[in-house]
């Protein structure tokens, strides 16, 4: 039984789209064993050029915002979480009309477009860097005095450049990770409220957020988001399991036959009361499955959510003014390097440079790298992803696992100042 990939891209033919196969290029070492089994529902569609160009965002003139009390009254009782809000179910009878659950819930589902820049071999055998797209969903769970925050997997932001997200009405403004959590596939994104016209704020709303801790097998599920990059789309089915398990992911999944399919990625699942249940994360891909999708059950992502929601926005540094750890030759401890050697998921330290940061804070070869600033680091990628936001003289936080005589890791935390020069 084969295993696919399950992209689309943009202008192919549906049907040549669902009888062909494409197999995307091997860009990141550490990929987790389960996306081989498990597709992203995420959308692709690439466009090439001889050099980047950033695409502008039209993000319309500085408008003024509704109060707190007028974007919450549509969706129930709002919680205070440090300076971010989530919203949270406040009863009601259940309704089953499928149509006034997605009427009501699509002004809090958005859409997500990362703009990117990825290097490519050219016929020539020269060096080339292509704009990528691809497109995702996000769900709108609360704001702060500044920022609307929406939350979306962790698949649809990473390697961006640029990041727009569309509301219900169309308007697109650009958008800031505001933290990420790669082993549970989870991120968070702010928009700035001052660049949202007051036309598109009378038309948004808080999603509901209910319990997944209570949901049963049988109960009916609806799916909402930016299918195939086209824009907000339902579908809806039932739950088909709880407590599902998939390598590469820290949580139970919320298993249905709802169908979840590329550009589905991070948004909306729903109950029949229209309450946010899970996030849409993953669908099986391989021949001979029909009907698996998968989504990360609301209440176990809630403390992760929560965290990332209360973090300080940053915005990517040029590459002169990057700073760097002073380590060399990192390696990737992936699930099945953990599981046969007995190690923490992570990043390996083979070697330290000499006067770098690294050093002068006295790590040393042999431990792994697991979280920087509070977000875990599961691959050098991530880590070099992470990297990006922070200056030469910034001071971080390394969240370590150091051998001990006996064998097993201790954790440790040291503060790192960063420099200048190779990671």
């Amino acid at each position: 039984m084969d295993h696919q990939y399950n992209y689309y891209t943009p202008g192919q033919d549906s049907n040549q789209q669902n009888n062909s196969e494409y197999r995307p290029p091997h860009k990141k070492k550490g990929a987790p064993k389960w996306v081989k089994t498990v597709c992203f529902g995420l959308v692709f569609g690439v466009t090439a050029s001889a050099a980047f160009q950033t695409s502008n965002i039209v993000a319309g003139k500085f408008l003024n915002t509704k109060t707190e009390k007028e974007s919450t009254e549509k969706t129930g009782k709002t919680e205070n979480i440090g300076s971010a809000k989530l919203t949270t179910a406040s009863g009601g009878t259940s309704k089953s009309d499928i149509a006034e659950i997605a009427e009501n819930a699509m002004p809090s589902v958005v859409s997500i477009t990362n703009m990117s820049v990825q290097q490519v071999q050219s016929f020539f055998g020269g060096i080339q860097e292509r704009e990528s797209q691809s497109a995702g969903s996000g769900i709108i769970i609360g704001q702060n005095d500044t920022e609307l925050l929406v939350v979306t997997n962790n698949h649809v932001v990473e390697g961006s450049d640029t990041l727009t997200v569309s509301f219900i009405d169309e308007e697109s403004v650009e958008a800031n990770i505001k933290g990420t959590d790669a082993s549970r596939d989870l991120a968070v994104v702010a928009v700035e409220l001052d660049k949202i016209r007051s036309s598109t704020r009378e038309k948004i709303a808080v999603a509901t957020l209910g319990d997944s801790d209570e949901i049963q097998v049988g109960e009916e599920a609806i799916a909402i988001g930016n299918a195939l990059g086209y824009g907000q789309s339902v579908t809806s089915g039932i739950i088909s399991a709880t407590e599902r398990r998939i390598e590469g992911f820290d949580s139970n999944l919320i298993q249905t036959d709802a169908a979840i399919n590329p550009g589905n990625s991070g948004g909306a699942l729903l109950n029949a009361k229209g309450e946010v249940i899970g996030i849409n994360t993953a669908k099986a891909a391989y021949e001979a499955v029909e009907g698996i999708g998968y989504a990360i059950p609301v209440s176990e992502a809630r403390d992760t959510i929560e965290g990332l929601m209360n973090r300080e926005t940053r915005t990517k540094v040029a590459d002169e003014e990057r700073g760097y750890l002073g380590i060399s030759e990192p390696v990737d401890v992936t699930q099945e390097t953990s599981q046969m050697y007995q190690m923490p998921v992570g990043v390996y330290i083979t070697d330290v440079i000499k006067g770098g940061g690294a050093e002068r804070a006295g790590i040393t070869k042999g431990s792994v790298i697991t979280a920087l600033n509070g977000t875990t680091i599961n691959n050098t990628s991530t880590l070099l992803e992470q990297l990006q936001y922070y200056r030469a003289g910034e001071t971080v936080t390394v969240t370590l696992a150091i051998p001990g005589s006996n064998g097993e890791y201790q954790n440790r935390d040291v503060e790192v100042t960063l420099g200048k020069g190779s990671n």
